[in-house]
């Protein structure tokens, strides 16, 4: 059985300050029975080392938001697999839709990336999903089965074990726009359906597939009840221990 994986994607907020207070308010607030659901924290670098120190102990774990396809070198900025591990890090977001939008990441880099985070040792967080655009055009499925066959092209079944899979509807980030739980429910089925072609079906059935696109409390059970949704991925929501919480409790089955 699969379970429910909530992560908060702090994005570029929070400096050092307010990582500590929100970091303590989510350790009082979830020092509760998860029953097997796993929560993630995902601030900026700056913030990594500090909430490693502060998460020890706690059932809550750390990720990053991106990191470099090398082990190390001359590239000015950037942050390897490596770095992030020695920063106390197991997982890591990789494809968001902004770093496609703003830094032109293409499916063959990401994919790249995935692989140096799985032979790190980092659990990748792929993110796939549509423009509003795509979905008018109804071409949601084609743009998302290209996503997810060159993002996992190559994948091993251990490295696919590895994996967690974001649909994130690029129109429903920071827009306030959600996708009904049906749409949403849908696109996941049909992620499932390509994996189960490309892999197995058996691996395709264990693979969780996060939503992620205007999570809040007051949509996440209903998102969450959907039988091929396995928690989420939340953006805004996640920067406030109040909000962060209900939203976890509603993955916590």
């Amino acid at each position: 059985m699969r379970r429910n994986i909530v992560a908060g994607n702090w994005k570029m907020y929070k400096n050092l300050e307010q990582t500590r207070e929100l970091v303590n308010r989510l350790k009082t607030n979830l020092d509760v029975d998860l029953k097997g659901t796993s929560v993630i924290v995902c601030p900026p670098f700056t913030s990594l080392s500090l909430a490693s120190t502060l998460l020890q102990g706690s059932e809550i774990q750390l990720g990053a938001q991106n990191m470099h396809q090398e082990e190390e070198g001359a590239f000015t900025g950037e942050i390897s697999a490596g770095m992030l591990i020695a920063a106390g890090c197991r997982y890591v977001i990789l494809g968001h839709s902004e770093r496609r939008q703003y830094f032109k990441e293409t499916n063959e880099l990401i994919n790249t990336k995935a692989k140096k985070a799985i032979a790190a040792g980092l659990k990748p967080i792929i993110c796939v999903g549509e423009l509003l655009e795509e979905r008018e055009k109804g071409i949601t499925e084609q743009v998302v089965a290209a996503q997810i066959r060159g993002v996992l092209n190559g994948f091993t079944q251990s490295d696919l074990e590895s994996t967690i899979i974001a649909y994130e509807p690029v129109w429903a980030i920071g827009t306030g726009k959600t996708a009904t739980p049906d749409q949403a429910q849908a696109v996941h089925q049909f992620i499932r359906k390509i994996v189960g072609q490309s892999h197995t079906w058996a691996l395709a059935e264990r693979l969780v597939i996060q939503y992620g696109g205007s999570v809040k409390p007051d949509n996440a059970a209903e998102l969450f009840a959907q039988p091929d949704i396995d928690g989420g991925l939340v953006g805004g929501a996640c920067l406030k221990a109040d909000s962060f919480t209900q939203i976890v409790k509603c993955a916590i089955s």
